[in-house]
């Protein structure tokens, strides 16, 4: 019986498919947004960058499973900064091993998040976004990390995302700094903190100070209650 008129309930005949998930771990990190890879032990792919990742329990969702390969990979007790679902990827040959339907996930970190060392993985290391998608990561995963950048640059016009780089306290020039390195703009100082103090609910100052290069102390400030900017922050440099 030809498959469009099979049974609906009659599942002989269909090849096995795995669900995965894979993670996009982004953080800012000496200046530079980095990403969260693994040096593949075993086939395929061995020995080549990839994406942190694994299959799907048995007795897991997905959002269970993205939480716990983050957790394992960083070390973490609990999924550390910003989780959401990004895309599915199902090309049937994206898997050498059987068909494999992966749902990718966009975390962004905290930039003080050292990764931990799993039985798996030869090296978890933060690098350069710039170096992992010019290296030839394993699978289809340049296409997801390329993918969880252009998502991430975006939500950052919109939301508070940008606050889940920093730590629980930040200067203003802390934030700015966040944007920048994730956009590759130079932002005007004066204009941006304008508009983020303007912006009800996106930070919130928290009556203490720190050293932060020449002059006055710098006011630290928390991540509001906030979700979304009106108006959306632009990537544009702004008038000075």
């Amino acid at each position: 019986m030809p498959p469009s008129t099979r049974p609906a309930d009659d599942l002989a005949g269909f090849p096995p498919v795995a669900a995965t998930v894979d993670l996009v771990a982004l953080t800012v990190r000496d200046d530079a947004l980095q990403v969260l890879v693994v040096t593949r032990t075993g086939d395929p792919h061995a020995g080549e960058l990839a994406l942190p990742g694994g299959f799907v329990h048995p007795d897991e969702d997905l959002d269970s499973a993205a939480a716990r390969v983050l957790v394992e990979e960083t070390g973490m007790r609990r999924p550390p900064g910003h989780l959401e679902q990004l895309k599915t990827y199902g090309a049937p040959n994206r898997d050498p091993r059987l068909r494999v339907v992966s749902v990718a996930y966009l975390a962004m970190a905290p930039t003080r998040l050292d990764p931990r060392v799993r039985g798996d993985a030869a090296v978890a290391a933060w690098v350069p976004v710039e170096r992992a998608l010019t290296a030839p990561l394993a699978f289809d995963h340049t296409t997801i990390l390329t993918d969880a950048i252009s998502r991430a640059r975006s939500k950052l016009e919109y939301t508070s995302l940008a606050a889940a780089f920093c730590g629980p306290e930040f200067t203003v020039s802390n934030l700015r700094r966040v944007y920048e390195v994730v956009w590759g703009v130079r932002l005007d100082p004066r204009n941006f903190h304008r508009k983020v103090s303007s912006t009800p609910g996106f930070i919130i100052d928290t009556g203490h100070t720190v050293i932060d290069g020449p002059g006055r102390p710098a006011a630290l400030y928390r991540r509001g209650p906030a979700t979304m900017l009106v108006p959306p922050l632009t990537r544009e440099q702004p008038d000075t």
